[in-house]
């Protein structure tokens, strides 16, 4: 298992880069939020669109 949010499982890797393709956020950002929230893609992408909202 991985160690935290730097030692994602390969297939938690295709998490972090969907998200960050499809709420044009970074990748730091979306290990973050996946830190913060787990893999419950709604809560993700909802928090991530937010964070595209503020800039």
């Amino acid at each position: 298992m991985a160690d935290g949010p730097d030692k994602l499982p390969p297939d938690r890797l295709s998490l972090v880069q969907r998200l960050v393709k499809e709420a044009n956020i970074t990748e730091e950002q979306a290990r973050e939020l996946i830190a913060l929230l787990g893999y419950d893609w709604a809560s993700l992408i909802r928090e991530a669109r937010f964070l595209t909202r503020k800039r």
